[in-house]
């Protein structure tokens, strides 16, 4: 009894076996030199390293992932198809080929146009790519994820023993079981061929007799009552041998012939000796199993047409990033987002300061440029990260739709930054507190409704900032029109946390804006409509938790270094 074991190609389990006759003490490693890897009847290509195979066979289980084998066809004209001629173990072709086309219906394969099956006595499954620009590697990258042209199979090689103990076995252990069972059919057939032997040369040595003395013979059956004991008693017959010789019939008596009989005879006591010697030697034995396993591999060796390897390996395929670009035409817009959490997007890149239009009692939160293949970040009062794709913010001329139907946002909290995410870059969170840390791009990332957690912020504490880092240097100010300058290195960098102090405030002071700047650039702010740049540092040179010095004269009045 077996469960979830692959299929193997038995001329490579055939040389396992051999080498393993030779090799009793041998290691996996050495066995695997021979059994390749499973070997599926549909084919496909089997994506896994050598190490990754010596790990599943060694453990006894493990997983494969099996591709369906593809080549790409040239129409002529810069026009393609794509062609499946293997497809993986144990997928159901016209299901596959209904999974495709229902997900064309639904819109979720912008690359492909058509799917249609041309199969024969062969596997052949036409793609249509949707234009001729298409990358044929990235419109199969993205099959292979969204249907079952890949698959993972799990292997399981929980094998009933020869004790009938059910367990997890190794190659080596399902291969040592395999050869002591067919050890063990070898003495069992042996010892049932002798036995068939030594009963047939008791009958021979018999009719040997009744022919030597075939006139007595004659006379005793004819004249004797009790002919069976009289046979046994004059010529010292076994009981078997006299009913052979009683239940055969006169005239084949006379037929008999001395040297055939003695020809079977000699012949039989040939192979006796022969099974004897092979029962009282393991070492024939294993000579004989081997003999037999040549025999399997000559039927089902890989230069045979039954022994030949369906199922091909490769190498880990590139982790292909299929992004939203490759879907999405790539146009610059303005994602505006409103005190009362409404979002929309307007097309083009419109001057941040414009006169937007909004819903009554309802104001400009947060506007930004970006590009409708980029994701936007948002942060929430609670410290949590949602993401949301920028062609799916509607857009219009109208007022657009609440953030909440985009993210689970809670009933009192509110949306505090917004802004698009780059790549390996870093940003700055801070509460209203004046606390706060440093965040890398990837931990702002989240794949669901749900967004993530990450400052843990005390009662009566709110997230209220989020800034992209641009240089080494960071300026706060509070309330309390103390603004504080000091290193960026004084900053941790954390996953999840609730940071250190960046400004001390006294009572129930709070932070009202940061903003990070290169040393030799010095810090920037709004000043009689223009922009001030502050490069004299030393007068609000300190280090973080400190108090800071009053702002610079001409400081906005909103405590911000920016009017928003």
């Amino acid at each position: 009894m077996a469960t979830n074991i692959p299929p193997h190609n038995l001329g490579e389990v055939a040389d396992a076996l051999q080498y393993m006759i030779k090799n009793p003490e041998c290691e996996i490693k050495d066995l695997i030199k021979y059994v390749k890897g499973p070997d599926f009847p549909t084919g496909g290509l089997i994506i896994a390293d050598n190490q990754a195979i010596l790990d599943a066979y060694t453990h006894g289980k493990g997983y494969f992932r099996i591709r369906a084998k593809w080549e790409k066809e040239d129409l002529g004209k810069g026009q393609y198809q794509i062609v499946v001629t293997e497809i993986p173990y144990q997928v159901i072709k016209s299901k596959l080929i209904e999974k495709i086309a229902q997900l064309l219906e639904d819109k979720k394969l912008p690359l492909l146009a058509d799917v249609r099956d041309e199969s024969a006595h062969d596997v052949r499954i036409v793609l249509e790519p949707k234009n001729r620009t298409v990358d044929a590697n990235l419109l199969m990258e993205h099959l292979f994820k969204q249907t079952e042209l890949e698959v993972r199979f799990a292997m399981n090689m929980n094998v009933l023993s020869s004790d009938g103990v059910p367990k997890v076995m190794s190659l080596k252990e399902v291969l040592r079981e395999y050869l002591d069972h067919r050890h063990l059919v070898l003495i069992r057939k042996s010892k049932y061929r002798l036995d068939k032997i030594m009963a047939r040369l008791e009958i021979l040595s018999g009719y040997l007799v009744a022919y030597l003395n075939l006139d007595e013979v004659i006379r005793i059956i004819r004249e004797e009552d009790d002919a069976k004991q009289a046979l046994m008693k004059k010529f010292k017959l076994t009981e078997n041998q006299t009913e052979a010789i009683l239940n055969m019939k006169l005239r084949n008596l006379r037929k008999l012939e001395e040297e055939e009989i003695r020809a079977e005879f000699d012949e039989l006591t040939e192979e006796k000796n022969g099974l004897e010697a092979l029962l009282g030697d393991e070492s024939l034995r294993m000579q004989k199993l081997s003999e037999e396993i040549t025999l399997m591999k000559e039927k089902f060796g890989k230069k045979t047409v039954l022994g030949r390897r369906k199922s091909q390996f490769m190498d880990q395929p590139e982790d292909v990033e299929i992004t939203t670009e490759v879907f999405v035409e790539k146009e610059p817009i303005t994602v505006i987002l409103s005190e009362k959490g409404w979002i929309r997007s307007m097309k083009g890149y419109i001057p941040l300061n414009e006169d937007f239009k909004f819903k009554e009692d309802d104001g400009l939160q947060c506007a930004i440029h970006a590009f409708t293949t980029d994701k936007i970040v948002l942060l929430d009062t609670t410290g949590k990260f949602f993401n949301i794709n920028a062609h799916e913010i509607p857009s219009g001329r109208g007022f657009g739709q609440p953030v909440r139907l985009m993210a689970e946002l809670g009933v009192n909290d509110n949306i505090c930054a917004m802004f698009v995410f780059e790549k390996g870059a870093k940003y700055i969170i801070a509460s209203d507190l004046g606390y706060g840390f440093i965040i890398d791009e990837g931990h702002i990332i989240t794949q669901t409704r749900n967004g993530r957690k990450i400052f843990n912020l005390a009662e009566k504490e709110t997230a209220a900032f989020c800034k992209k880092i641009v240089g080494d240097m960071v300026a706060v100010v509070g309330e309390n029109r103390k603004l504080l300058v000091f290193p960026l290195e004084e900053i941790p960098t954390m996953a999840r946390g609730h940071g250190v102090r960046l400004q001390k405030y006294q009572g129930n002071g709070k932070m009202t804006d940061i903003q990070t700047f290169k040393k030799e650039d010095g810090f920037q702010y709004n000043r009689s409509g223009g922009v001030a740049n502050e490069k004299e540092l030393l007068t609000w040179l300190g280090h973080r938790a400190q108090v800071g010095r009053l702002v610079p004269f001409g400081f906005p009045k909103s405590n911000k270094f920016f009017k928003e």
